[in-house]
This record gives C-alpha cells, structure tokens and sequence, in this order.
C-alpha cells in the first residue's frame, strides 16, 4: 500500500512538473508572439472568415470604427470617395463596426453589410462588430488604444469613427478625432504624406 501511494505521489509530482514546464513554454511563447504592430492581428471579416492584417504589409492602412445609425455615419460615404481615390496608390480603409457609443450599431453582420452596400455603395474592407471600448475589448484596439503599444496616440476610443492612420510599415503614424472629417484638408494631407513614403 505504501508503495502504491509513493509511486502515485511521484507520478503527480512528475505530472506537476511537466505542466508547469508546458506553462512556462506557453508564457514564453506568448511573450515572443506580443504584437509589435497593428498588422500582427488576427481579425474576422463581416462575413466572418478570419483575416491576417499583415496581408496589409507595405500598404498605408486606416482603421476606423463605424456605426450606422450615428450623426457621423454619412463619413461612409467620404470614405469611400478616398477610398476610389487613393486604392490605386495602396491606400486600405479598415472598417470596424462597434456598438459602445449610444448603442448605434445594434444590427447584426449581415444587415451592416447590406446597409454600407446599399446607402453608401462601401467597397473597402468591413469586419465583425468588435468592442472598441471598455470591458471585452477587442486586442486590437487594446493595441491602438494603450499608451504603452501607441504612445502618443493611445487613449480611449471618444466615438464612433475614430481613425487610425498606420503607415506601409505598420506604424500608427496620426490619430484623427471622430468628427475630423474624412475629406477634410488636414486628413487627406496625413493619406498623401503617408502614401508618398516608400
């Protein structure tokens, strides 16, 4: 019998150290992996299929949160005028449709992609209702929104259509306020700085 309980105790105490070994690999793993880059996330399109953000390599990437029934949702529309305007020159918008601000995005996937498609003729990339602020935030904008990952930049999300320019290096190189508009001269002037960098 005390034989059964000295083998049964070095098989928990052999099993201990494998777990905690298998922990310290994980922990370790994961530090090596700690995203340096807004294109080192894995993020799901609105139709749901996971997207690597580093396909964004080498192109000047905005990414803003959307919602459809906000006083700022017409800025689909200018976004989209940049969008025809400067796709060509490896311009990407990012659309993250987000529902913290006023509850202003309640549809569901489906139904903000008929909306975009249909009231504002939206052909850039739209995602997933993700949270953008607050409890069950989304990493990516942990990311942006972290003084430690973005600093200068970082700070809560203040409303809906925040953008975040990031350059063909994956650098937030400008944040605008929500209601800095899209087509406005300080806006498409940070686009073409960007763009203009190789």
């Amino acid at each position: 019998m005390l034989d059964r309980i000295l083998t049964l105790g070095s098989f928990a105490l052999a099993a201990g150290v494998v777990l905690a070994v298998q922990a310290t690999t994980a922990f370790a793993g994961d530090a090596d992996k700690k995203p340096s880059s807004v294109l080192d996330f894995h993020v799901k399109d609105i139709d749901g299929k996971d997207v690597e953000l580093s396909k964004y390599r080498g192109k000047v990437v905005l990414i803003v949160n959307t919602a459809s029934q906000c006083g700022l949702t017409p800025q689909y529309k200018s976004l989209e005028a940049d969008y025809q305007k400067y796709k060509d020159q490896g311009f990407e918008i990012l659309a993250f449709p987000a529902n913290e601000f006023g509850q202003q995005e309640p549809g569901s996937n489906s139904e903000i992609k008929t909306f975009c498609s249909t009231k504002y003729n939206v052909t850039f990339p739209l995602f997933s209702k993700i949270v953008v602020k607050g409890e069950g935030i989304h990493p990516l904008y942990q990311f942006l929104t972290s003084e430690s990952t973005n600093p200068g930049r970082g700070g809560e999300i203040d409303w809906n259509f925040a953008k975040f320019l990031v350059n063909r290096k994956g650098e937030v190189v400008a944040r605008f306020h929500p209601k800095v508009k899209p087509d406005s001269p300080e806006f498409l002037a940070a686009v073409e700085k960007a763009l203009a960098e190789k």
